[in-house]
């Protein structure tokens, strides 16, 4: 397991958040033109709810982002792979199918 994966794990966390904050962005713009008056206008409550969520989903892919971050300086250090709770190898399958696992499948439950 080299840096690769982390790499295309931070790549597609920032094209991510770079999505959704356009989306985010033209939401608001959207709701700033109509004039809807988010409380009395049928619309509005799809209006807020539409940018709670795409809210939501930005503070996800930004942990996200942090995670792979934050496996990017584990790799350096050379504790990359290495169970943050209890100091055991995290098995090769779980880095795989998750490169910025900070725990082995047992510490994770």
């Amino acid at each position: 397991m080299g840096r690769d994966p982390l790499g295309a794990e931070r790549a597609a966390a920032q094209a991510q958040i770079e999505a959704l904050t356009r989306q985010f962005d033209e939401i608001v713009a959207a709701s700033q033109a109509s004039n809807a008056d988010d409380e009395h206008d049928p619309e509005g409550a799809t209006i807020a709810f539409e940018r709670q969520q795409v809210v939501a989903l930005l503070e996800q892919a930004r942990r996200r982002l942090a995670d792979a971050d934050a496996a990017v300086t584990a790799w350096e250090a050379g504790t990359y792979g290495r169970c943050e709770s209890c100091g055991h190898p995290i098995a090769a399958e779980r880095l795989a199918a998750r490169p910025t696992a900070r725990t082995c499948i047992d510490c994770a439950h």
